[in-house]
């Protein structure tokens, strides 16, 4: 038997809405109003209204108040699929912030009485909501901030559609109290809120590998710990990132004899990092296996993930010393892998490869880099490798290139009619400032011949698109062959991103249903966003920087991204001051906090805000101003 589908309606004033929804299939409404049945019988139709519901089988309540809904229900009767407010007002000349309160305290009461799956429907005046749906948009302080006020209570608006009066079959709109004077509902909105999945605070992770024949753990980052061991490459998942992998793979299996190495890689390198920042990796410092007791994990006071993989890319110098910094050793650190490319120069340089076969490499590299919404501090990265004949690497590049267009393009012609343009463009033709943090970060490897760029070309004019890919070349000599040994880097989340519409990395690393919900196994969808307008709040650091130290701005967006679980959107310098006496140098920064796909209240940014400036005080060594 089909479970019965609870609805409660508030504030109604004559009762036409509650009465058009009863005798519906599969549903029990239970209508309310805050006035007494004696006020609200005696008012208009509100009395043949009342009678069509009870005889309907519907439950009508009265002098309900919105915000302290679970007094008037028994426990077992709290549980509500739906709840409907429509035209929400305070009365007479209540102003905005009135309104606001009355909102955030009928939102805390919901969330006391609505079931885990279960929406909120809020109608409003037109402007009222002071979201970009509404037409015109009032200014932000004059409106009644919806999103904002059920962030508070833990309510995202999924959905926002007009308000139609004239399509509900005998309803009739009523002013404040059901007054004479009804509400303007030209251009009325209705907002469809759901439940947020809560800001988690993740414990210490501590991760255990196996690395040159010994097991030995280390702690997880900790602006990583929910990115760990995601399984989105994995054979069951049906994650885009894998939707774009296996496509990639099966059709350049069609082109080239193919040969998947995965298996090979390690989750931490040792050694030189070359020309790259060494602010740019996650250092980790190992320790012998100490495997937390039995009570420490059913106590949940650490995690543990297991790798167990080989280790072969070790780059140390002949005393097995590292240089961290200029002037400073320190033996056995190593640092989370932040490129598959070394697992690739290693299987050249050994000639563990078969010439004309394409060698796939593919999993997560970690990167720490600048708080922007394309910037990804890890991210699913595929390597293609293949030694061919000196003087046809031009061609095969250029056919590999195509192959991986191709592929691209089927893909994304099921997701959107939208042109997609992927393009070969050498390396000299880029300014440095042009890249994005992905091929700037490559650039520091080695020496690049061409970059991948890739654009959803939707207003019909073309310039230089998102860089996707890096191609580069080697010269190696096997036996008496001259080769040259082509690889190329594609990072698979900023394919998934610019095929499937997602505008923010974050997304792609939700652990809400609703996000991998859209995407059956093996295709790709349009991304629809659960979380609409989500609210944003903006706050300001100031500081003076260490006398003689070079401010290291990676490390103020890691802290940044620490502190708050990714809930910073931007971080933007908007003055910089150097005293001419003494030449200390003070810097201000401007934060904002904005979460794709959580509620986020005005109180968590505060608290996010108060320790951060405590975390760049204490690790970057500033004075706070």
């Amino acid at each position: 038997m089909e479970a019965v589908r609870r609805v409660l309606l508030l504030g109604e004033g004559n009762f036409s809405f509650a009465a058009s929804l009863c005798g519906a299939a599969g549903t029990h409404v239970v209508a309310t109003c805050y006035e007494s049945e004696e006020e609200a019988s005696g008012r208009g139709r509100a009395a043949e209204s009342i009678r069509r519901l009870r005889e309907g089988g519907a439950e009508v309540v009265f002098s309900v108040d919105c915000t302290k809904l679970k007094d008037y229900f028994l426990p077992e009767k709290r549980q509500f699929d739906c709840i409907y407010f429509n035209f929400p007002h305070c009365g007479r000349k209540a102003g905005v912030v009135k309104n606001r309160e009355l909102l955030a305290r009928f939102f805390h009461s919901s969330a006391e009485v609505l079931t885990e799956e279960g929406e909120v429907h809020v109608a409003l005046c037109n402007g009222q909501g002071g979201t970009p749906a509404d037409q015109p948009r009032r200014e932000w302080h004059n409106s009644w901030q919806i999103v904002a006020v059920a962030a508070g209570a833990g309510f995202i608006l999924s959905n926002v559609h007009p308000f139609k009066a004239e399509t509900i079959h005998g309803y009739q709109c009523t002013g404040y109290r059901s007054q004479d004077k009804s509400f303007c509902v030209e251009g009325a909105l209705n907002h469809i809120f759901t439940r947020s999945m809560p800001l988690l605070c993740f414990k210490p992770m501590i991760c255990e590998i196996e690395l040159e024949r010994r097991k030995v753990s280390f702690q997880v980052p900790q602006v990583l710990v929910d990115k760990i061991n995601r399984g989105f490459l994995e054979r069951n998942s049906n994650h885009p990132v894998r939707t774009v992998k296996d496509k990639l793979t099966a059709d350049l299996s069609q082109a080239f004899p193919l040969q998947n190495i995965d298996y090979y890689l390690s989750l931490l390198h040792q050694g030189h990092l070359n020309g790259v920042c060494h602010s740019n990796v996650f250092w980790i410092i190992l320790s012998p296996e100490e495997t937390p007791s039995t009570e420490e994990m059913s106590d949940g006071l650490a995690n543990a993930v297991l790798f167990s993989h080989v280790d072969f890319c070790r780059d140390t110098d002949k005393s097995g010393w590292l240089n961290v910094q200029e002037g400073c050793h320190i033996s056995k650190q190593y640092y989370l892998r932040p490129s598959l490319l070394p697992y690739a120069q290693a299987i050249a340089q050994r000639g563990a490869f078969l010439p004309g076969t394409l060698h796939v490499l593919s999993g997560p590299v970690f990167r720490k880099c600048l708080i922007t919404p394309y910037s990804m501090p890890v991210f699913h990265e595929m390597v293609f490798v293949c030694a061919v004949n000196r003087g046809t690497e031009n061609s095969y590049i250029q056919m590999l290139v195509n192959n991986i267009k191709t592929s691209m393009h089927s893909l994304h012609q099921t997701v959107s009619s939208f042109k997609l343009n992927i393009n070969l463009q050498e390396a000299t033709s880029f300014e440095t400032t042009e890249l994005n943090d992905f091929a700037a970060f490559e650039s520091q490897l080695s020496k690049i011949q061409y970059f991948i760029c890739m654009e959803i070309d939707t207003s019909g004019s073309c310039e230089k698109g998102s860089c996707v890919g890096i191609i580069r070349t080697a010269h190696y000599e096997l036996g008496s062959s001259k080769l040259v040994v082509v690889f190329a880097s594609l990072n698979l989340d900023l394919l998934a991103m610019l095929i499937c519409g997602i505008s923010d990395w974050r997304m792609l690393w939700t652990s809400d249903r609703r996000f991998l919900s859209q995407f059956p196994r093996g295709e790709l969808r349009l991304f629809k966003s659960f979380s609409l307008y989500p609210p944003s709040y903006v706050h300001d650091v100031s500081f003076w920087v260490p006398d003689g130290e070079q401010f290291d701005e990676v490390a103020f967006h890691t802290i940044a991204r620490q502190v708050s679980g990714e809930m910073v959107l931007s971080i933007q310098l908007i003055d910089s001051f150097q005293q001419s006496e003494t030449g200390r140098k003070s810097l201000c920064y401007r934060l904002t906090f904005q979460s794709c796909d959580k509620a986020l209240s005005r109180q968590e940014v505060a608290e996010m805000q108060l320790l951060f400036r405590k975390e760049i005080n204490q690790h970057l060594r500033v004075t706070l101003r």
